[in-house]
């Protein structure tokens, strides 16, 4: 067996859309090819991945795989975080933003073939409020709309942006007040995004520049778009021109302190988390080792 032969996959089959009983037969059949000793495992709740993927770390496997959105991935990070385990991801989920940013193809038969790519990198996290994040984090209304999403058993891209159109024009702006690298700042903002990678996930970048990799996070405040220009900014947001526009601000930090005068609502990586009033973000340099695709054109 060569070096990749122990690998262990952690499957949230609720993930995305659907799920694909052959996802599991499309798995062995690529690890068998690659003569790969693979492990599956399926979630069974909130929190179970990263239960499976500390225990996958402490047997001795090199590469943990996470099959599942952002929310999976994050999960799974959260298990092998400052450790020597590797993470992979086959994307399953509604947005995969990360597996986006890091160019990992969305088939998942194309993704299996990371399996053989030698090509890892020392990627940087987020602490916010002592929670990790691997993508992007939102305050305000994204935070919002993630309190709501999927409670009625339904998640993709439509129904997502059915539940943005319906909320949008009952949120509002609000104040924020921010300690960026001991600078204070007053701002107004409809949503505050904390970006370690590019996008939000489908595609919707939300920092054209965001690097995993240059020890910074970018704070993204949104003002609320006004509906007459909605549509240019859409097209902005989806064409990684979104930091052209008059209603954004980008500041590069390393840390980040936030206060509010009431608690908001936020999400972690799509996952939505109790509101809070103070936020206090920390960034936590080549903290995690991901596997990329073994392609030249690879930037980080």
């Amino acid at each position: 067996m060569n070096e990749n032969s122990k690998v262990f996959f952690i499957i949230n089959k609720y993930s995305g859309t659907d799920f694909q009983p052959e996802l599991e037969d499309l798995i062995i059949s690529q690890c068998g090819a690659l003569h790969i000793d693979c492990t599956i495992e399926f979630t069974r709740d909130r929190g179970h991945a990263t239960e499976l993927a500390k225990k996958a770390s402490s047997h001795g496997y090199e590469k943990v795989i996470a099959v599942g959105g952002d929310g999976t991935v994050n999960e799974v990070a959260q298990g092998l975080v400052h450790s020597n385990t590797v993470m992979g991801i086959i994307p399953k989920g509604s947005g995969n933003g990360l597996a986006r940013h890091l160019r990992i193809p969305m088939n998942v038969k194309k993704s299996l073939e990371i399996l053989s790519s030698q090509k890892t990198i020392r990627m940087d996290t987020l602490l916010i409020n002592d929670k990790l994040a691997v993508n992007v984090a939102g305050i305000g209304f994204d935070g919002h709309v993630a309190g709501l999403f999927g409670k009625n058993g339904k998640r993709g891209l439509v129904g997502y942006i059915k539940l943005v159109t319906k909320e949008f024009f009952r949120y509002k702006e609000f104040p924020v007040e921010m300690i960026v690298d001991e600078k204070v700042l007053h701002r107004h903002s409809f949503i505050l995004a904390l970006a370690n990678s590019s996008q939000f996930g489908n595609n919707a970048t939300v920092s054209p520049y965001a690097s995993i990799c240059d020890t910074l996070m970018d704070v993204c405040l949104i003002k609320k778009v006004p509906l007459s220009q909605s549509i240019g900014f859409a097209k902005k947001l989806f064409s990684n021109k979104i930091h052209t526009s008059a209603f954004v601000e980008i500041i590069k930090a390393k840390k980040v302190s936030i206060r509010f005068p009431k608690p908001m609502p936020y999400h972690i990586d799509g996952e939505s988390m109790e509101p809070e009033s103070i936020f206090n973000i920390s960034l936590e340099a080549a903290s995690l080792t991901v596997i990329v695709p073994d392609n030249p054109k690879f930037t980080h």
